[in-house]
């Protein structure tokens, strides 16, 4: 079985709904609710010792992209976080840990991008990894990304897409 990401919340290739953009508060022009979306996966290779969970833009308009999502040090035996998992008051599972943003907090921040650019792509991945990933709430995001390079045994993604 190949390893696959799926989501109650959004089918790949989709708009996201509102619930899951950037709340007021971030202070981005967004109103959105700001829950992260529900993700299921399953086909996890042998070895995995950890999973994490990432959602970038490459479409920001930062020359880098943006970090809107880092989750890691999931349990082996977690196949999926719930609805809201990510956001402020959600559950994530014991061990799991979230670190910063490009918004310049631990945990989800949704979409946002600029008023009347082009659609955007989120890309929502899980990635299987060999290990448990020696990292604090406020590593940076380009350093976990670099560390899941040569930690990954195998990636899984969905894609949402966001216009304002």
């Amino acid at each position: 079985m190949a390893f696959s990401v799926t989501s109650d919340s959004f089918k790949d290739g989709d708009y996201l709904d509102i619930a899951h953009v950037v709340s007021a508060d971030a202070g981005f022009g967004c109103a959105g609710e700001n829950k992260s979306p529900h993700l299921k996966w399953s086909g996890a290779p042998a070895g995995t010792k950890s999973f994490a969970v990432t959602c970038f833009d490459p479409d920001a308009p930062t020359g880098s992209g943006f970090w809107h999502w880092l989750v890691v040090n999931i349990p082996p035996d977690v196949t999926e976080l719930a609805l809201g998992a990510g956001s402020k008051g959600g559950t994530l599972p014991k061990g799991a840990l979230q670190t910063r943003t490009d918004y310049g907090f631990a945990g989800y921040g949704g979409p946002c991008p600029p008023e009347g650019d082009h659609p955007h792509r989120y890309f929502f991945t899980v990635h299987a990894v060999n290990e448990m990933l020696p990292v604090q709430a406020d590593t940076p995001a380009a350093q976990i990304g670099f560390n899941l390079n040569f930690k990954t045994l195998a990636k899984a993604r969905i894609m949402g897409l966001y216009k304002r």
